[in-house]
């Protein structure tokens, strides 16, 4: 079956973030293209810092895990991401690091290797959060997950989302709807 698994999430912990509405949008966009798609929230999984001392000492956490299983159950990765003084927030970070550890007869980076990966960002700044996907699409660049060219960077978003969290700006809602279409596309013919 060729149905795409996408997995989907945002680089915010914040109850109200911007960045989750816009990946819940998404992630409903890519479930219209046929897309089977999970979406975590990553206050869910609370990480320490990554350390190889600690890994050494007690492996894995649970959390890092039960997040490295979904991302390897799944083909694909809708990220929107908030931009932290011009980078990517740390837990967003921490989060690739710990699931990008291999375990005992697992493949280096099993869980991003061949993944196709669409990005957004929503930010109150006048860029949108434009310059932390820059640094988002070379750390998936490196650790071989396929990042789609099209992006969307939703600038001044505490004026384009309504009560309801919907885009109010149908340029935004349209390029978002595209990417994750597209990454349900793209996966469904590398699955096929």
């Amino acid at each position: 079956m060729n149905t795409p698994r996408i997995l989907a999430l945002a680089g915010s912990t914040r109850k109200d973030s911007w960045n989750k509405k816009l990946v819940r949008l998404a992630a409903d966009a890519a479930r219209s293209a046929g897309a089977d798609v999970t979406v975590v929230d990553l206050a869910d999984y609370p990480l320490p810092l990554y350390d190889g001392d600690l890994e050494s000492e007690h492996g894995l956490p649970d959390d890092a895990q039960q997040l490295k299983d979904l991302f390897l159950a799944h083909d694909a990765l809708l990220i929107s991401s908030p931009e932290y003084n011009s980078s990517i927030p740390a837990v967003l970070k921490n989060a690739i690091d710990w699931v990008s550890r291999p375990v005992e007869g697992e493949k280096p980076l099993a869980c991003f290797d061949g993944k196709v990966a669409g990005l957004m960002a929503a930010s109150p700044g006048g860029l949108g959060g434009l310059r932390g996907l820059v640094h988002l699409r070379a750390i998936l660049g490196n650790i071989k997950v396929l990042v789609l060219p099209e992006q969307q960077a939703v600038a001044r978003a505490g004026d384009v989302f309504d009560d309801n969290g919907q885009l109010t700006d149908d340029n935004h809602r349209q390029a978002v709807e595209n990417i994750a279409r597209r990454v349900a596309e793209v996966t469904a013919r590398l699955k096929g």
